[in-house]
């Protein structure tokens, strides 16, 4: 696993987290339990759990207290992942084959489902109707946001706000929701409960805003997928919409995203025109105004090493290579 430097105050907790999802996604058909575990396997960032462990930490909570939702949280987010590598015809992800590439689509989706029902066990288990309301309103709202994003492909007329939209739905909402329902579990008080649901939501759409930029600027290697995958896809994310606004040369980038069957040659040029027109570094600024913003939130809460390390996390977000 990748692991953030600033998790080291979690890391322990992190690994425990990983050993009891490995355990709890086994299933009796062998065929499954490789196809759930196979993402797992590959690792990640595990920022969701690590939100929920922080938060944990800011309260003393006992590991054992926040680890359902942890798990819970992953879980949810694998599951996207698996179900996002079926529509977008995904064949790596983080440098492996996906679940899709080694097993096709009928078992990745089978997989997928499995994934998010073994959440709902872990989520019934807390039973807290607060919780299971809050996240079965964000999964809601991310299926919303999938498919706004696979209806608006190719669509060269989005504005920030549609882009917005989708970002909320698609990343920042389950970020939020890990940070907001740990504050829950661990009984903070209402007023750091809403700041630290905040904080994950603007935080969450800081790291969807540099994950767009990355997919145009990044090493592949570091990325551990390939370069330019939104473009191919038609996915218009906000430095593209920048760039049209910007480009000396709009007609032709326009020609560029709107086109489904680019070449190599044409994403290369794609990516060369929205560069050329200060796109990446507007969009960098405005992933540093949500981190700004997130940092905000959590002057209500008290300053702990916890504390320190959501801070330093924040400010992660924009300077990471991957």
């Amino acid at each position: 696993m990748k692991q953030l430097w600033l998790f080291k105050e979690i890391s322990n907790d992190l690994s425990v987290v990983d050993k009891r999802l490995e355990q709890y996604v086994h299933a009796d058909i062998p065929l499954l339990s490789q196809a759930s575990t196979h993402l797992l396997a590959a690792g990640g960032k595990r920022l969701r759990p690590a939100f929920v462990l922080l938060v944990g930490r800011l309260y003393k909570s006992e590991i054992d207290r926040v680890m359902p939702l942890a798990m819970a949280l992953e879980l949810i987010h694998m599951a996207t992942l698996v179900h996002d590598d079926v529509v977008d015809a995904s064949m790596t992800r983080r440098g492996r084959p996906t679940v899709k590439a080694n097993w096709g689509n009928r078992i990745s989706v089978h997989a997928g489902d499995h994934l998010f029902a073994k959440s709902l066990l872990l989520i019934s288990e807390m039973n807290d109707p607060e919780i299971s309301r809050i996240l079965a309103d964000v999964s809601i709202q991310m299926c919303q946001g999938e498919i706004q994003q696979i209806r608006s492909t190719f669509d060269v007329s989005q504005t920030p706000k549609d882009y917005y939209y989708r970002i909320k739905r698609k990343t920042a909402l389950l970020i939020s929701a890990s940070c907001k329902l740990s504050a829950i579990v661990c009984g903070a008080p209402r007023r750091q409960v809403w700041a630290l649901g905040a904080y994950g939501h603007a935080l969450g759409m800081a790291f969807q805003i540099v994950d767009d930029i990355l997919d145009l600027t990044a090493n592949q290697s570091e990325l551990g997928k390939p370069v330019g995958g939104d473009l191919r896809q038609g996915i218009i994310t906000i430095p593209m919409i920048y760039g049209l606004r910007n480009s000396s040369q709009h007609n032709r980038l326009a020609e560029l995203l709107a086109d489904n069957n680019k070449t190599e040659a044409e994403v290369l040029e794609a990516v060369e025109l929205i560069s050329n027109s200060g796109a990446i570094q507007e969009s960098l600024e405005l992933g540093q105004k949500y981190v700004a913003k997130a940092k905000k939130y959590l002057s209500v809460i008290p300053k702990t090493s916890a504390r320190t390390a959501l801070e330093q996390l924040a400010d992660f977000i924009t300077v990471r290579k991957y």
